[in-house]
């Protein structure tokens, strides 16, 4: 299965339809009148709907087994068409629409089955998702395209040379891959004046994301956040202990981080871990959704 252990939990939404095309309006009126010999059409294919999302997973390989915490099924009837609206709901890493294609189908399946000993003449028409909600994609395009953004790497061994910097690279990919604006990249050594002037210099220039990497940790020389606390005007605590537990999900070390956000002027800094892992899992767990305060800033919401 593909791995999704790097994505976040979120209500995800997915609503797919199957059609059922009887050949005789007596079929109907038997279905309305629970006349059918195999007993109460709607009520039983809703019963095998729910237990078609539930296998779902167990019959198609790739999907991923996962709590299915509702199932919503819907019967509308015009004509000689029998229309079946699934809607599926999680809370979860990973999207519902193949369970709600695969609940709608064997809904279907089953009104074939129940019927089919009083009309030789039933067709199944129009699998399809109508519609899914949740993930990323969901949200990313929904914030301005103008930004732009600054990452400073701390650290003493890299601003020597003694080592390469990776993690400072894993964040521009992950800006670049929003649409935000590389500005700046810069490595500087573990020292309170040098952190505290580069970021008052972006904030006086107007750089709208300022993300420091690197010295978060318990060390003496991590002094990152002492530098940083200072001179934020608006703490947001929620993207801090956001990053943590995503990382605590993931290592029971993340709990030691020391990462700090917050806002001066309308500028919005974040210090975040400097290991290459620990940085990159916690762009995954604020990114996109940070992004919208630059829409708060300009005084506009989505919806």
């Amino acid at each position: 299965m593909v791995d999704i252990t790097q994505k976040t939990n979120t209500l995800r939404i997915a609503s797919a339809q199957a059609v059922v095309m009887v050949s005789k309006q007596e079929t109907i009126d038997a279905i309305n009148n629970k006349t059918v010999p195999k007993g109460d059409v709607f009520a039983m294919s809703k019963a095998a709907g729910l237990l078609g999302v539930k296998k779902t997973p167990e019959i198609l390989p790739d999907c991923h087994p996962m709590p299915i915490e509702f199932t919503g099924i819907e019967y509308a009837i015009n004509g000689l068409e029998i229309t079946v609206t699934m809607t599926v709901k999680t809370i979860y890493k990973t999207g519902v629409e193949v369970e709600a294609m695969h609940g709608a189908s064997i809904v279907a399946l089953n009104m074939y089955d129940m019927l089919k000993p009083i009309d030789k003449g039933i067709e199944i028409h129009n699998i399809k998702l109508l519609k899914k909600s949740g993930g990323k994609s969901d949200f990313k395009d929904k914030y301005r395209k103008d930004l732009n953004a600054a990452v400073i790497v701390c650290s003493d061994t890299i601003s020597a040379g003694q080592k390469e910097d990776k993690a400072g690279k894993a964040i521009i990919q992950k800006l670049e891959g929003l649409d935000v604006n590389i500005k700046s990249y810069t490595i500087i050594p573990d020292e309170v004046e040098a952190i505290q002037t580069t970021f008052l210099n972006h904030v006086d220039s107007q750089t709208d994301l300022v993300i420091f990497t690197g010295g978060t940790g318990l060390s003496k020389r991590d002094v990152t956040p002492e530098a940083l606390s200072p001179l934020i005007e608006r703490e947001i605590p929620g993207i801090a202990e956001a990053v943590r537990k995503h990382g605590q999900d993931r290592t029971p070390y993340s709990m030691l981080s020391r990462s700090v956000a917050g806002v001066r002027g309308q500028t919005l800094v974040l210090a975040l871990p400097g290991s290459t892992k620990g940085a990159s899992e916690s762009m995954d767990a604020v990114f996109p959704g940070l992004l919208h305060i630059f829409r708060i800033f300009k005084g506009v919401n989505h919806e």
